[in-house]
């Protein structure tokens, strides 16, 4: 039987921009390995470091969902912002990720990695205080953007960080606490609700001042980290073509790599609804603990991360990532029937499914486009996918789910049923599409 197999992370990070993940180091049309080793977690200097990246994924992670999970709940529900207006500044995100590549690539050249990361904890927690003080569309979404474009680029520097100091193959065990970090986050809503009594948190500023307080903690954390020297000479240039990773555009070339990257393009606009507008949607719900359970998908994506190495193996690139659109479609089907019965575990089903959604769909198409791209176009290939995709992708998306939500509210009421049913029809257009129209080519394991 063929099945494709997954590639590793290579432990050195892309020349030019190390924030762009390179996730193999074999060649253009070889078969790709799985060469995760689940043996106890090594590292080159010891448990010290060990504890130290994991702290650092923890933590940096955690400060991440504390106040962007909440956030849209807030705006639309406390702030009484327009649609329009929170969907602005929801973008944040997507802006960032943009602009993410370009300050990473400046900063390559110039600085250690951790003293970068110290710095922009400390600039995003800045930014938090002040949006927390904001109540007027105007300077808050100044203050996000401002928060986003710091905070963006140190997702990838966290890679980069440990990457540098462990074995690759080790790295999918540091990252997971990152994932924990995510979740563990919802302890300051149960904190503030049930050990001090307040009567809100998730709508408030709240969280923004918790962000703030675990970024200035982790910028604390940072400067402690293990030495991760600048990969660059001060001299080399700067090409906007290969931060960007449009040089990989000649994959396009390839049929079935066009349908693919056209075809996630479009698959980020349904997902995109859930991540950024999840809050808003449990807020009419009149869920109260909201933080705490959006992570439970969070939670998991612990697993199913786990089990995403085995599908694709035994299943193939292609069933991988319709496996994944399946999955997109039974979240927005499950949150239709919850919306129109008034059920509401039909939302935690489609709560619980986002592990799969990431793990088998996004994972797996990073996966498949480590496969096609020859190996001097790795990094770049990826960048593309990030940047079209989580950038100008995720930006359309958040700006379309908010104007189909305007569309559909009156008032402080949104006819949610009919929102879920189109994303619900979305989803299943693509299923039909990745089914009839991707064909990528299969590759055999190693025996």
């Amino acid at each position: 039987m063929n099945t494709e197999k997954i590639a590793t992370r290579s432990n050195k990070p892309a020349q030019g921009n190390r924030y762009i993940c390179d996730m193999s180091n074999t060649g253009h049309k070889k078969p790709f390995s799985l060469m995760i080793n689940m043996n106890m977690l090594t590292t080159k200097q010891g448990i010290g470091t060990k504890v130290q990246l994991c702290t650092m994924m923890f933590i940096q992670y955690m400060l991440s969902a504390v106040w962007w999970v909440p956030l849209a709940a807030y705006l639309s529900h406390t702030l009484k912002l327009e649609v329009y207006q929170v969907s602005l500044v929801l973008s944040a995100m997507a802006i960032g990720a943009m602009a993410s590549s370009f300050i990473g690539a400046i900063a390559d050249r110039y600085f250690a990695a951790e003293k970068i990361l110290a710095v922009l904890n400390i600039l995003t927690g800045a930014f938090l205080l002040l949006a927390a003080h904001q109540i007027s569309f105007a300077p808050l979404m100044t203050c996000v953007v401002l928060a986003m474009l710091c905070h963006m680029p140190t997702q990838s520097l966290t890679s980069t960080i440990a990457m540098s100091h462990t074995p690759s193959e080790q790295f999918p065990r540091i990252r997971m606490f990152g994932s924990v970090g995510w979740v563990a986050s919802g302890i300051f809503s149960v904190i503030a609700l049930h050990a001090m009594h307040l009567p809100a948190f998730d709508d408030t500023n709240l969280p923004m001042y918790c962000g703030a307080a675990v970024c200035f903690v982790a910028a604390l954390l940072n400067l402690r980290l293990p030495h991760t020297p600048p990969t660059v000479d001060k001299s080399a240039g700067i090409s906007v073509m290969d931060i960007t990773g449009f040089s990989a555009f000649s994959l396009m070339r390839d049929k079935n790599y066009r349908v693919f990257m056209i075809l996630t393009f479009l698959a980020i606009i349904p997902f995109n609804l859930y991540h950024v507008y999840g809050s808003m949607i449990l807020a009419d719900e009149h869920v109260q603990n909201i933080t705490v359970t959006l992570n439970l998908g969070q939670l998991a994506e612990m697993f199913f991360l786990v089990i995403t190495t085995s599908i694709l193996v035994k299943s193939g690139i292609k069933n991988t990532l319709i496996f994944g659109v399946i999955a997109l479609v039974v979240r927005y089907a499950s949150f239709y029937i919850g919306a129109e019965t008034g059920v509401q575990w039909f939302y935690y089903i489609g709560i619980v499914v986002h592990g799969l959604i990431f793990g088998l769909f996004f994972v797996g198409g990073q996966v498949y486009t480590d496969s096609v791209a020859p190996k001097e176009m790795k990094a770049q290939a990826q960048g593309l996918l990030f940047f079209l995709v989580w950038g100008i992708g995720f930006l359309i998306g958040t700006l379309w789910n908010g104007w189909l939500i305007g569309l559909f509210r009156d008032g402080d009421k949104c006819d949610w049923p009919v929102v879920f049913a189109i994303s619900t029809l979305f989803s299943f257009v693509i299923l039909l599409l990745f089914a009839f129209l991707f064909k990528p080519v299969a590759l055999k394991t190693n025996k």
